[in-house]
């Protein structure tokens, strides 16, 4: 059945002990592996001097790593013997660093000198802008000291040392202080400035005494220090290439990738043992794989070792997929539970639709999820629910706000509020009752059908019978036949018989309070429609009455709000109402997910950014 998880498959693979570096990156490469080893390796396999190597590069990487080019890992087949291989990369990253050094330290310098240049011209160049010699006052000393601190907004100075003469500069909405005084009590203000966060702006003592002139030398300063920096760039990518650094970086990845997956399979002078979980079922991934990477290998499938929990995979079409994240927030649905997601892929888009029911509204956001949900994958659940939203917006009447643009095809919200919050009542009592479904289903696969016959199986039928008494009063007995049948039914179940009586009462009470509640809860769907009507009313009443130009602003402005404040508060009540009225009845998601092998990759590092 579609809506049962799947149990993960045990595999074991024999391969060649010199392929099984390949034969991991084919498995990584089908994304439906997870390794778990059930047995103690006859032979260890250890990659001499690994741990070694890398301590070396993490020791470099924490100098160098935002100057290194992306990691060029390798293709499996031309991997080189891991010795050779780790001994000539840290070689190369050896001699790339020390003929590096002298480059960063200049780069570094020339990235600071810049960061204040610009600062500096950015001062200069505020309107308003009035500064003395500054020749003179970058030169000044050695009993004299002077300052120029650009001020963080709404930051006050409140006292200065004594002895410093203070200049303030008010430069559109820029605040600039010019500090001169005894060098002493200037390095003091130079605390109080850095506790305030305000920058201190460079001097150079090369600047011109004309503040015109001065800017234009900080500019032609600014551009000198940029040739340089680019200069530097073009020498270390020259560097890199001659002592191929970024294949030494993709070797070392390689190898720590390996070492990661490999050091406990069981493996003999010439064979390894690769064991674990698959998602692929019939094994045809994982064969084409290694037919592609042309393993030599032997693969079957058995029953999982005793004690070893199996993964859970979910089955479902790509179109339901992103709705497994309902389930996903409680947990995995494990194989003997229900998988929810066909069925909350019909109930969230109804939920959603009818609480947001406006065509307009509807299609912006169905546009909204066509356009995201290739980057962020969960944003696909605005295609459904905007699509129902557009349909309930048919069935109101309701085109942007407006109600007088087309006819409703069934009503009018707050013209008829009673069968608005009416429907959403017998819809929560149909989930009530698909969720009590879903149990009697999960115990039928775990074999405990009578169980849920003789117990759930009255509460059933007690809550048919309270929910349909409004409907039919003499649906009343169903009830009382129905609470009888549990507490009968408990009590014949348990061993203690008699004994179980107060504890089945209890339940009954617990679990008939529960469900009516939950039946009551869905009457918000019906009454946040209303208020998204009430809220469209409202935006319509102002955009009434006054000019043409004003009434488009207000309801392109009231449209806007209404998807962006009442979509995010529908959207939290439909994700409310399916975990706690719906998955509450049935779903305590005990599976385990399958986390797949990952493929060898780069190394952590920050790559290097250029100025």
């Amino acid at each position: 059945m579609g809506m049962r998880p799947q149990a993960a498959r045990w595999f074991e693979l024999l391969t060649p002990r010199e392929q099984l570096a390949k034969a991991l990156d084919c498995l990584a490469f089908t994304g439906s592996v997870e390794l778990q080893v059930h047995s103690q390796p006859e032979e260890a396999i250890e990659i001499p001097g690994l741990e070694g190597a890398l301590e070396a590069r993490d020791e470099l990487a924490r100098r160098y790593s935002t100057w290194w080019p992306e990691p060029e890992v390798p293709p499996l087949e031309d991997a080189t013997d891991p010795a050779e291989a780790m001994k000539d990369a840290l070689e190369r990253l050896d001699a790339w660093s020390k003929a590096a050094e002298p480059m960063i330290r200049e780069a570094e310098k020339l990235d600071l000198e810049l960061a204040e240049l610009s600062r500096l011209d950015e001062a200069l160049g505020s309107p308003g802008m009035t500064l003395p010699n500054l020749g003179r006052l970058a030169s000044a000393g050695p009993v004299l000291g002077a300052r120029l601190y650009q001020m963080p907004p709404g930051v006050p100075v409140r006292s200065v040392p004594p002895s410093v003469i203070v200049h303030w500069i008010q430069s559109g909405e820029t605040l600039y202080v010019l500090a001169i005084g005894p060098r002493a009590q200037v390095e003091t203000l130079d605390r109080q400035m850095s506790a305030l966060k305000a920058r201190r702006l460079s001097l150079p003592d090369w600047l011109p005494d004309d503040p015109a002139e001065a800017r234009d030398r900080v500019r032609e300063r600014i551009r000198a220090c940029r040739s340089r920096r680019a200069d530097i760039d073009s020498e270390l990518e020259t560097l890199s290439g001659r002592h191929a650094l970024a294949r030494a970086l993709g070797d070392l990845a390689l190898m720590e990738w390996f070492a990661g997956q490999a050091p406990s399979l069981p493996v003999t002078q010439h064979f390894a043992w690769v064991t674990g979980w698959t998602s692929d079922t019939d094994g045809m991934a994982i064969e084409d794989a290694m037919a592609r990477g042309n393993v030599k290998h032997l693969l079957r499938f058995t029953e999982p070792p005793p004690g070893l929990e199996s993964p859970t995979v979910l089955k479902n079409p790509s179109w339901i997929r992103p709705f497994e994240m309902f389930a996903r927030l409680i947990g995995m649905p494990a194989a003997t539970e229900a998988d929810p997601s066909r069925l909350v892929a019909v109930i969230a888009p109804l939920l959603f639709g009818y609480m947001f029911g406006d065509v307009g509204q509807g299609a912006v956001l169905l546009a909204a999820g066509l356009v995201l949900r290739r980057r962020f994958p969960v944003m696909g659940l605005l295609v459904s629910g905007g699509l129902m939203a557009m349909v309930f917006g048919l069935a109101f009447g309701s085109v942007f706000a407006r109600e007088d643009i087309i006819p409703a095809l069934w009503l009018h919200p707050l013209t008829h509020p009673l069968p608005v919050l009416g429907v959403t009542l017998a819809f929560g009592v149909f989930i009530i009752l698909l969720g009590l479904f879903l149990d009697a289903l999960q115990s039928f696969w775990r074999r405990r059908a009578g169980r849920w016959l003789a117990t759930r199986g009255g509460l059933t039928a007690a809550y048919v019978g309270l929910v349909g008494a409004f409907v039919h009063p003499p649906l009343l007995w169903l009830m009382i036949l129905g609470m009888v049948w549990f507490v009968a039914g408990s009590a014949l179940t348990s061993p203690h018989h008699l004994r179980e009586l107060p504890a089945a009462l209890g339940e009954l009470v617990e679990s008939m309070l529960q469900m009516a509640v939950n039946t009551v809860s869905f009457v918000r769907v019906g009454a946040f429609a209303l208020a998204h009507a009430g809220l469209s009313a409202a935006v319509v009443g102002m955009a009434e009455g006054v000019p043409a130009w004003a009434s488009l602003i207000i309801m392109m402005l009231g449209n806007l709000l209404i998807i962006t404040l009442e979509g995010l508060v529908v959207g939290i009540q439909t994700t409310r109402l399916v975990l706690f009225e719906f998955f509450i009845r049935f779903l305590t998601a005990e599976g385990r997910q399958l986390r797949p092998l990952a493929r060898p990759g780069p190394t952590s590092h920050t790559p290097r950014r250029t100025t």
